[in-house]
């Protein structure tokens, strides 16, 4: 089994769900480390550490998530591919990091490094405390790359584009009461009639990243069948192609006087993406950390594996895409410590 089949195997082995990180941070910082590279860790949250490491002062940085969407599955090898959870959301991506920086170094190459995040399937905390932390000038001076390469399953292809985010929170207020009397507002009536309005709204259409679309992901409220409802909730994710201000003044606009939305600030625009001269392209979907470091120099986005494995009861990830994924890491900081 070639060497990074079997950091895989191991890494895929520790559970680390978001905010569970902590065993696969350390198991990554020993591995980096007994590559000779330096390795610090940065708090991001209580009990969980990003991992920065470098060879010398990187120029290039490849980058990925720590933690994985629940639950837990163990790793197995079979037909070509390795199972499991992180197969190919991230840890396969680690691993092939990680074997680029071997044949780097081997080279002799040493401007290049790595960030590994916390956070990125729930709020990217890691990546926000990361950019951050370029406010300090030392900090800034040994982790200021030119290009930061994310990794995410993309099928080995390069990323041109991925669509924003808009999260928000719709609450409704209404008068408990009984339902035989003709009393209101009902909370769940309001928040119905708001939502309603939304789903019929379009959100915006880009001629590359296509259509941004709305899901309603979670909903509730009420105390039973015969008390008007003096409460409810749901949640709103989009996936958009325009600025989130745009987004929820639209949203706004279908909201009666009796719905209230809540935003936070974490919401973001389209993400645009180095692609390497000659290199074919995609526009995707999915999100990443890329949003949250915009100090960390020009981004690319490039991985092995498909996303729709990731999340899956069988993620998995292929062997020789593994490989080329390396190979191709290789070259890229080649490539990009000759551009300007």
């Amino acid at each position: 089994m070639h060497r990074f089949v079997r950091d895989l195997v191991e890494w895929i082995e520790l559970p680390s769900t978001t905010g569970a990180e902590a065993d696969y941070a350390d198991a990554l910082a020993r591995a980096l480390r007994a590559e000779g590279f330096d390795v610090e860790l940065q708090e991001a949250a209580p009990g969980r550490k990003n991992v920065f490491a470098r060879a010398g002062r990187p120029e290039v940085l490849f980058c990925t998530h720590l933690d994985t969407v629940p639950p837990h599955i163990g790793s197995r090898v079979a037909d070509g591919f390795v199972f499991g959870r992180g197969a190919c959301d991230a840890k396969g991506q680690a691993a092939a990091m990680l074997e680029a920086g071997r044949r780097l170094l081997a080279a002799g190459e040493r401007r290049f490094g790595y960030l590994f995040t916390v956070g990125e399937e729930r709020d990217s905390i890691g990546a926000k405390v990361a950019d951050s932390a370029l406010d300090d000038p030392a900090f800034r001076d040994r982790w200021q790359p030119r290009y930061t390469v994310v990794g995410e399953p993309t099928g080995n292809r390069f990323v041109r584009g991925h669509k924003g985010l808009f999260y928000a929170r719709l609450e409704a207020a209404g008068v408990m009461g009984h339902s035989s009397q003709a009393i209101g507002p009902s909370a769940i009536h309001e928040l119905v009639r708001a939502t309603a309005r939304i789903l019929d709204l379009r959100f915006g259409d880009d001629p590359d990243l296509g259509q941004g679309t709305l899901n309603v992901g979670t909903i509730g409220g009420g105390l039973a069948t015969n008390v008007v409802a003096p409460h409810a909730t749901c949640e709103l994710l989009a996936r958009i192609v325009e600025a989130p201000a745009a987004v929820e003044a639209r949203i706004r606009d279908c909201l009666g006087p009796h719905v209230a939305l809540y935003a936070p600030n974490a919401n973001y625009a389209p993400v645009r993406f180095h692609v390497p001269a000659g290199e074919p392209s995609i526009a995707v979907a999915f999100g990443t950390d890329a949003p949250h470091m915009r100090r960390f120099g020009t981004p690319l986005l490039y991985g092995a594996g498909a996303i729709l494995d990731a999340h899956t009861e069988g993620e998995k990830v292929g062997l020789a895409e593994l490989e080329a994924c390396a190979g191709r890491h290789v070259a890229l900081v080649g490539e990009l410590l000759l551009g300007p």
